[in-house]
């Protein structure tokens, strides 16, 4: 902590996947709860709570949770888009990841809105600015509904029933 020697922090986002974090600097430490606290210049501080775990072999390993919402939400949103299999929920949009956005489906001020896959939609940029402006939603049946004021009057029949 005294020399303030820059490091890499890896966060695994899947097994055998992880996303660096640099440079970040020990800021703090949490003996009693075997925690430390590193910072990213601008991202905050970010809590690591480590925990000893056996595996199936009985070998001891320690798994590392990390506590800072912008760290969480960038793993989270490889975690989720990884969990679609590269696809927009809506379209399917496939094999272009640059075109994908995880969507929190309960925003981060909600008490539950957090940064996990439960909370995550995998959408294409043109889905994820209709769902946050509200313009689409998908129920909890997975059927997605376009707001009715959105819907043009030229629609024909077979096209109006999804409006």
């Amino acid at each position: 902590m005294q020399k303030q020697v820059p490091l890499i922090y890896f966060v695994g986002v899947s097994e055998g996947s992880y996303f660096p974090i640099f440079p970040v600097y020990v800021v703090g430490e949490g003996r009693n709860e075997r925690a430390f606290f590193v910072q990213a210049d601008d991202q905050g501080i970010m809590s690591v709570e480590t925990e000893e775990v056996e595996d199936s072999s009985g070998r001891r390993r320690y798994v590392t949770r990390e506590r800072n919402s912008s760290w969480c939400r960038r793993c989270c949103t490889k975690r989720v888009i990884r969990a679609y299999r590269t696809n927009c929920a809506v379209c399917r949009l496939h094999a272009h990841p640059e075109l994908l956005d995880a969507a929190h489906i309960l925003p981060d001020g909600h008490p539950l809105g957090r940064p996990v896959i439960a909370n995550g939609l995998s959408l294409c940029k043109l889905h994820h600015a209709a769902f946050d402006s509200n313009v689409i939603g998908i129920r909890p049946d997975y059927i997605v509904e376009v707001r009715k004021d959105w819907c043009r009057s030229s629609i024909t029949s077979s096209r109006s029933a999804a409006c």
